[in-house]
């Protein structure tokens, strides 16, 4: 079996060494897209993030990608300065730069921008706000489903820090990450304050029982648009799915179990705490999932 594999780990392409990238108002080489020391965002995190999926030209479910960045910008009082026409069209020409057509991943970033001095107060941040697109030729290749390992870290509370919040700062999955590489694992399943089962450090999270698809409230997790599809498409199907609290032995009962994500869809889960889930492999719960998701990428490019 290969050792460690990742939700993100895309077959490697040499293309990606040439990408441009678009960095305030510019679009620029790779080796010539670098911010300054005094940014917001790698100074102290102070930014928001979204990621989109490019589908045979058209990128998936764009509108509910920019509304949750516009709203996320909002909630850290953050003025991106430019409408949500201005961002598409910005998406648009670093996609024609790169000649892009299908198969690429888009990562969008706005920090609050350069600080005048090396502090945390916001009014440090004087010039505007830092706006870059990384877009890189992007095929999933997931050789085998992803291991998870339960780890101490938690998915918290709204007034901390709320988990449905794409912001820079991801300090705590990181050490989730981290805790469950150490445990052997690929991943790791973050429980939320209450001790259920929520959500993986990158990942939302489902399981399958008997004919059921179960994830959690959503109370505690990114609000995923690919989560939302995969609910949607279910009731649509007739697939009862619940939006719920259910424990650890739940999930080790579970027959199947996937990850959902812009970057990778859907992805199967073999194994949790050293648990097999169902046979290891994609299950046929996960793979009408699959097919149903992939119908409505191609109906959401239409017209």
């Amino acid at each position: 079996m290969i050792d460690h594999v990742t939700t993100h780990q895309a077959a490697e392409d040499a293309r990606n060494e040439e990408v441009m990238i678009w960095l305030n108002g510019r679009v620029v080489p790779k080796a010539e897209a670098v911010v300054s020391v005094y940014d917001s965002g790698f100074m102290l995190g102070d930014g928001v993030w979204e990621g989109l999926r490019l589908y045979n030209g058209h990128w998936a479910f764009l509108d509910e990608h920019m509304d949750r960045l516009f709203e996320a910008a909002k909630a850290i009082d953050l003025d991106i300065g430019m409408d949500q026409a201005g961002v598409i069209a910005t998406l648009e020409a670093t996609r024609v730069a790169n000649e892009m057509t299908t198969d690429a991943h888009a990562r969008l970033m706005v920090t609050r921008g350069v600080k005048t001095r090396p502090f945390q107060h916001p009014s440090l941040s004087q010039q505007g706000p830092t706006f870059t697109i990384i877009m890189e030729h992007s095929k999933p290749s997931i050789p085998r489903p992803i291991r998870l390992a339960t780890v101490p870290h938690i998915r918290g509370l709204p007034m901390t820090q709320d988990p449905k919040l794409n912001s820079h700062s991801k300090l705590n999955c990181i050490l989730a990450c981290i805790a469950a590489e150490k445990a052997g694992a690929d991943e790791a399943l973050m429980l939320d304050i209450n001790g259920f089962v929520n959500t993986t450090n990158a990942c939302n999270f489902f399981i399958v029982r008997k004919g059921t698809v179960w994830t959690s409230t959503g109370d505690y997790c990114m609000n995923g648009i690919t989560r939302q599809k995969v609910i949607d498409v279910c009731r649509a199907d007739g697939i009862p799915v619940y939006e719920r609290n259910y424990s650890l032995v739940d999930t080790y009962g579970a027959d199947e179990a996937f990850l959902t994500g812009t970057f990778g869809a859907q992805t199967p889960v073999s194994e949790i705490d050293g648990r097999s889930i169902g046979t290891g492999e994609m299950g046929e719960m996960t793979k009408r999932i699959c097919a149903l998701y992939k119908d409505l990428v191609a109906q959401d490019a239409k017209p």
